[in-house]
Parts: C-alpha cells; sequence; structure tokens
C-alpha cells in the first residue's frame, strides 16, 4: 500500500465522524472562560478560542478517535453564536498532514474525498470552493447541500489528525474561518507537546 493511499485511507476513516456535525443550534454554555476537556486518555485537550468552551456532555470517543461539540461559554457573551466540531482521528492519522495541503486538496477534490465530507456520504451533494494551507493547517470552504456553506481546518495534533469545522447561524465566511484558525490556535496551545 502506498504512503498516499494509507494517508487516503486514515483521512477517509476520521472524516466518517467528520460528516456527524450538527447544524447550529448548540445552546450556549456554563463557565466564563474556555477550560480544555481530555479526550482519549488524556492524550488530546480539547478547547475553543475565548468565548467558546467545549461540552464535556458532547463528547463521543471511539477506541482511538473522538468528536467534541465547542460552543459559546455563555449567551450575550459577545462572540457569535456557532457550533465548532472538533474530531480526532486515530493514532497515526496525522501522517496525512506530512505532505501538505496539495496531497490533501487532491483527495478531496475526489470523489472519495467528496464523499468522506458530505453528510450524506455521496460526492455529488458536496463542492470544495476555497483549498488553502496556511501555517500547518489546511482549510477548505465547503458547500454541502444538507450542511450548507461552512469552513473546515485540520491539523496534526499529537500524531492524529484533527479536523475543525464552524458553523452558525448567518456565520459570515470571514468569520468562520477565524473561528476555525482561532480554535487551531486554542488547540495548539492546549497540547503543547511536539507533533
Amino acid at each position: 500500500m502506498s504512503i498516499w493511499t494509507s494517508k487516503a485511507l486514515a483521512v477517509a476513516a476520521l472524516m466518517g465522524l467528520c460528516a456527524c456535525q450538527p447544524g447550529a443550534g448548540l445552546p450556549a454554555l456554563p463557565g466564563a472562560a474556555p477550560t480544555p476537556v481530555a479526550v482519549l486518555n488524556g492524550s488530546l485537550n480539547v478547547t475553543g478560542p475565548k468565548g467558546y468552551c467545549a461540552d464535556p456532555a458532547t463528547v463521543t470517543e471511539t477506541e482511538d478517535s473522538a468528536v467534541v461539540f465547542v460552543g459559546r461559554c455563555v449567551a450575550g457573551n459577545g462572540v457569535r453564536p456557532a457550533v465548532v466540531t472538533v474530531t480526532a482521528g486515530a493514532s497515526g492519522s496525522g501522517i496525512a498532514m506530512a505532505s501538505g495541503g496539495g496531497s490533501l486538496a487532491a483527495f478531496f477534490a475526489s470523489d472519495a474525498g467528496r464523499a468522506t465530507l458530505a453528510r450524506s456520504g455521496q460526492a455529488e451533494d458536496v463542492k470544495i470552493g476555497t483549498a488553502i494551507g496556511a501555517k500547518g493547517l489546511f482549510l477548505m470552504r465547503i458547500e454541502d447541500q444538507a450542511e450548507g456553506t461552512y469552513w473546515r481546518g485540520m491539523l496534526a495534533l499529537g500524531g492524529r489528525l484533527v479536523s475543525i469545522s464552524a458553523n452558525g447561524p448567518d456565520l459570515p465566511a470571514p468569520e468562520g474561518r477565524a473561528l476555525v484558525e482561532k480554535t487551531a490556535d486554542a488547540l495548539r496551545k492546549a497540547n503543547p507537546r511536539p507533533q
């Protein structure tokens, strides 16, 4: 099996979990400051940027992957209502980031890649509007017939491929992208060990 095939399979396995994301509507969470939520036996800390908190009640873990929803810490805290979904793939899946955004962009442009992104699992339901790499983060603007248009970012943390998506009622594209980037920064700070 080629390295790229292994990477594609790792991404596909991760994205199978990513397709299960909610629309906007996570209620504001208690607490005034983001507090990390440890998942996968403490190997990864999930947190949000200022004003957004990881909700421990939403943690879904398998043997080697996890999904956590992040929302506003409190209503009226000055940040836009949004749901940020953080998905951590299996150990070693972070290798998908090794070759950079070009390989990921090629994979997600394929039928198999678009199918992994689609909530329906059907490639024809997804269009990739933008795909760029910046500062160790691969970013895509995705149009999904079932989910709407949103930003998704991917980075490697602790050897795992971590996906971040941001959805919200009337979340403008620039704010959605900024929220994904700020969440990536918060995750890096909460997981300072070498990647």
